[in-house]
């Protein structure tokens, strides 16, 4: 049984004083919140802080990005070590708005999720395709493109502490939402494509996440979708209020 996680991307919002004040109100509401994981995705600068306040309760801490290299002279760059020790357990990488504005391929996502296994941090490993890519009819061909190099020399073991994230970049941010069966359309081909790189337990095990204007009134039915397995949430994680809400679907 795969239990879902519902991880709010914080992106570049939220001071510390801010950051610490959202995870205060977030913790009652969501504190029975057994059913899931919940994940919260703080900018750098408020990793500790948000670290330390949750530390007692059911909400895990992911950093947004890092570097592959556990140190050198990569000027603002975070090594997963760092993060570690900043007391996190996830990382975000291969973000469509790290693809689009800073580079990112898929050769380097490859090399940090070995650099966040290496450090024992959980991957929560970005795919999906933009509106041109979707309109072309190359959501499969992107997709699996990204599967197969980003997760390129995997155990199945390494395999089996990672999450994929499902982000269709023409709906985050955009109010425009895949809908439920569109979305879990390509949620089926990605672990399709799990069962073809490894193995078929190792695809039926893999967590997949949706991103892409996740909000509460339609969380539920992407989640009654059997291949979808939480979400990954931009704008809607910034509201204590709006961020319980998805959780407690």
């Amino acid at each position: 049984m795969r239990k879902p996680v519902i991880a709010g991307n914080w992106k570049m919002f939220k001071t510390v004083e801010e950051a610490v004040a959202f995870v205060d109100a977030l913790v009652p509401l969501v504190e029975s919140s057994a059913h899931c994981e919940v994940v919260v995705a703080p900018p750098f600068p408020a990793l500790s802080s948000v670290a330390q306040r949750v530390k007692a309760t059911n909400i895990g801490v992911s950093a947004q990005d890092c570097h592959w290299e556990k140190e050198g002279a990569f000027t603002g760059e975070v090594s997963c070590e760092m993060i570690k020790e900043a007391g996190a357990s996830h990382v975000i990488i291969g973000h469509s708005e790290r693809r689009q504005f800073f580079g990112e391929t898929n050769e380097t996502v490859n090399k940090k999720i070995f650099a966040a296994l290496r450090a024992f941090l959980v991957p929560i490993v970005c795919v999906g395709e933009s509106l041109a890519e979707r309109e072309k009819n190359e959501t499969e061909r992107v997709v699996g493109e990204q599967m197969t190099k980003g997760l390129d020399s995997l155990t199945e073991l390494q395999l089996s502490h990672i999450i994929v994230a499902y982000e269709p970049v023409w709906a985050i941010g955009t109010g425009r939402t895949a809908t439920p069966e569109l979305a879990a359309e390509t949620h089926r081909f990605i672990r399709d494509t799990v069962a073809k790189l490894f193995s078929r337990s190792s695809s039926a095990a893999i967590r997949i996440l949706y991103g892409g204007s996740v909000k509460p009134d339609n969380i539920k039915g992407l989640m009654a979708q059997p291949d979808i397995d939480g979400a990954l949430v931009g704008g809607a994680s910034l509201k204590p209020d709006s961020f319980a809400a998805i959780v407690n679907f």
